[in-house]
């Protein structure tokens, strides 16, 4: 069986993030507009290909202020760079369910490679008839990298933002018509 293409439900799948604040908490959002494609070869997963595009605008923390200060140059700067896109190289298997799928992340006109850990979580038909792929993927990348610099020095030590970024996707594909 060749590659096939399948869709990612949006309405099933989401990207998320965890970026640490002021040392002791976590500030979590996700992004609400994106789009990609899943190039699945399930008899051999290194012909597989994965491709996301996100709408740097759409970051939301459920705070305004918050997400206009990350919208801006001293984080995104989603003006000047609309899209954050990751592009698959190299999917391989990890043991089990796990997939290693590695790839380039381009966020603010700098790319740089990663790798997300993967599990597939199961396949199943939706009571529409419809073949259903779920996955589950975690990477940590370091903000600066990327050109996200802001911060600002504590006066108890550290700083306001962590550099660590926490990056979960849960995805759920649909086949390809029959």
């Amino acid at each position: 069986m060749a590659a096939q293409t399948w869709q990612i439900d949006k309405a099933h799948s989401d990207i998320q993030f965890t970026v640490r604040h002021m040392v002791i908490t976590k500030i979590r959002g996700r992004f609400l507009r994106w789009d990609g494609t899943l190039t699945l070869d399930e008899q051999d997963w290194s012909k597989s290909r994965v491709e996301i595009a996100i709408d740097a605008a759409s970051i939301s923390t459920n705070d305004e202020k918050r997400d206009g200060h990350l919208r801006s140059p001293d984080f995104l700067d989603a003006q000047k760079f609309p899209k954050l896109t990751f592009r698959s190289t190299k999917v391989a298997p990890a043991g089990g369910d796990k997939l290693n799928v590695a790839g380039d992340l381009t966020i603010r006109d700098v790319t740089k490679p990663i790798t997300i850990a993967v599990e597939r979580l199961g396949k199943a038909k939706d009571p529409w008839g419809n073949i259903k792929l779920t996955f589950n993927g975690k990477v940590i990348i370091q903000r600066e990298e990327f050109g996200a610099k802001w911060n600002q020095a504590l006066e108890t030590g550290g700083f306001l933002v962590g550099k660590d970024v926490e990056i979960d996707l849960e995805i759920q594909a649909v086949a390809p018509p029959a």
